[in-house]
């Protein structure tokens, strides 16, 4: 193997691990912050059991998640310097306020949180915690404008053999990040809803607490199934900026070989990319494909060189399983709203939602497969392939030996998370004042 393939090996690992840890996050955040605010509200103490309890979830899976992020900045200067040379006066500005503004506000506040109980009023207590929800969510914002930008490169000129930024508002305000951001993060949302669904779920087998999970129960259901129609909507308006943008991804995604006026939409395909056809197409909706394109003629990979077009079965494969789970979230969560006033007595629905915890995780490293994959052979769509942008220092066996490193780093702390979030979310919460 070469250092552009143990190279992109190693990125989509750290990558994916990274991701694990960060769409909980985005989402529970903010069910905490509502939970503290009922609380203050309300002053029934359920409410403050529950900001504490799901707290507790959030911090451990938040210490993890830091420790994986940290390192991913660290290889666009040992395996990608090339790409940090060509694009670094753009990318590195986004990354750049994540840090010093987003993250800064969201670690200082988590610490006002933590250590605030009984030192600050309980407003003040509630504001800190809607703030690191806020925080959470605006550094993913930037992380992903940044990403945008290689998705549709906009505000810049190149300038001795480099792309510099002459708009930065108009790399702040380019539609593919701003949609980027909608999806992935509503996505989080969606993976926090079934991760609190879930885990109350779980106590409800066991009669555990029953008014506590049941009300827990009842702010994952809304919450969940707002999330799943609302990340539906959005990858809708999503396809269609990526039909602008990025033909060869759309292409791929559905498979599609020929240039094609009102192109259908097939519900069983099976691609062979091998002699560039699909070996089945079956159940087509008319016309669906160009609709949900938002244009009339779509454009077929034959259109374009071999050498331009991203792994079809791989992103078309992602794509679908990733619409079926999306789908699959919205019967799953409206199954739960209906039932939340008594989720008890539907043990059946319970045990479902038990084992769905993990789907939504996979959903979203399915999405990012497809933007990743998808944008291939460029790291920066129409300027830079990633065959160019690896460092031209590193030799494959160090990185090689790193990949190996990182994986079972990565490894322990996946086991180290999973292990942490299933005792105490076994444990349950603290025992009821009298």
């Amino acid at each position: 193997m070469d250092t552009v393939l143990l190279s992109r090996l190693q990125f989509a690992i750290t990558a994916a691990f990274h991701f694990i840890f960060v769409p909980l996050t985005l989402g529970l955040s903010i069910l905490i912050a509502y939970m503290e605010s009922k609380y203050v509200r309300t002053g029934d103490k359920d409410y403050l059991r529950m900001a504490k309890f799901w707290g507790r979830l959030f911090i451990i899976n938040f210490a993890l998640g830091v420790v994986t992020g940290i390192t991913m900045e660290f290889q666009f200067g040992m395996n990608w310097a090339e790409y940090s040379r060509y694009v670094g006066d753009i990318f590195g500005s986004p990354l750049a306020i994540e840090a010093t503004v987003a993250f800064f506000l969201e670690s200082t506040f988590l610490g006002v949180w933590i250590f605030g109980w009984n030192r600050i009023s309980p407003k003040l207590h509630a504001l800190s915690i809607w703030l690191v929800a806020i925080a959470t969510n605006l550094s993913a914002l930037w992380i992903l404008i940044a990403n945008g930008w290689m998705q549709n490169p906009v505000g810049y000129v190149i300038n001795n053999s480099r792309a510099e930024m002459v708009d930065f508002w108009a790399v702040v305000t380019n539609p593919y990040g701003l949609l980027k951001f909608a999806h992935t993060v509503i996505s989080g949302w969606v993976v926090a809803g079934f991760f609190v669904l879930g885990i109350s779920a779980y106590h409800l087998l066991r009669k555990n607490e029953l008014e506590f999970f049941k009300k827990s129960f009842k702010i994952g259901a809304i919450f969940a199934l707002l999330s799943s129609i609302l990340v539906a909507g959005v990858g809708d308006f999503h396809a269609k900026e990526v039909a602008h943008t990025q033909p060869t991804k759309l292409a791929a995604m559905e498979s599609l070989w020929e240039t094609t006026k009102d192109a259908p939409m097939y519900l069983l395909l099976i691609p062979d990319p091998k002699n560039e056809k699909n070996a089945v197409e079956a159940i087509g909706i008319p016309s669906m494909l160009s609709i949900l394109a938002g244009k009339e003629e779509i454009k077929g990979l034959k259109e374009f060189a071999p050498s331009e077009r991203p792994p079809v079965m791989l992103t078309f494969v992602s794509f679908r399983l990733m619409v079926i789970l999306g789908f699959l979230f919205i019967i799953l969560s409206l199954w739960a709203v209906l039932k939340m006033k008594k989720p008890e007595t539907s043990p059946l629905m319970l045990r479902i939602l038990l084992w769905s915890i993990p789907l939504p995780y996979i959903a979203g490293q399915l999405g990012w497969i497809v933007a990743e994959v998808g944008r291939q052979p460029w790291i920066v769509y129409g300027l830079l392939r990633t065959t160019e942008a690896v460092s031209k220092s590193v030799e494959p066996s160090q990185v090689l030996a790193s990949l190996l490193g990182f994986t079972l780093f990565y490894g322990a702390l996946g086991v180290i998370d999973i292990y942490l979030l299933a005792k105490f979310a076994r444990k349950g919460p603290e025992t009821k004042e009298v």
